[in-house]
């Protein structure tokens, strides 16, 4: 199993246990209450949401990660996503820690 691999599992292992945020409005909200500890944003997102969810995370100091396609977090969360959030700190942290 690559290490790709391994990080999408254990970001479906996250929305298993329910530490995941989705949904840009919902997403906002979340990073402005600063709920989020960790954002996954597609390599194929629109230009607009690439922008307006990079910079509010580097208003915030939210790590942010783009090494996967809208397809794979999909496929990951078992749902279509661009964009997803962590919530939970040990998540976050152990996210960062798997793709740095």
């Amino acid at each position: 199993m690559t290490n790709k691999e391994q990080i999408l599992n254990f970001i479906g292992l996250a929305k298993r246990a329910g530490k995941i945020t989705t949904g840009e409005d919902i997403l906002l909200n979340a990073i402005k209450k600063n709920k989020i500890k960790f954002l996954i944003i597609a390599t194929d997102s629109g230009k607009a949401s690439l922008k307006k969810f990079t910079d509010k995370a580097n208003s915030y100091n939210i790590p942010t990660n783009q090494m996967f396609t809208k397809v794979e977090i999909s496929d990951a969360i078992g749902m279509p996503r661009t964009i997803i959030g962590i919530a939970d700190g040990g998540f976050a942290k152990r996210l960062k820690e798997m793709t740095n």
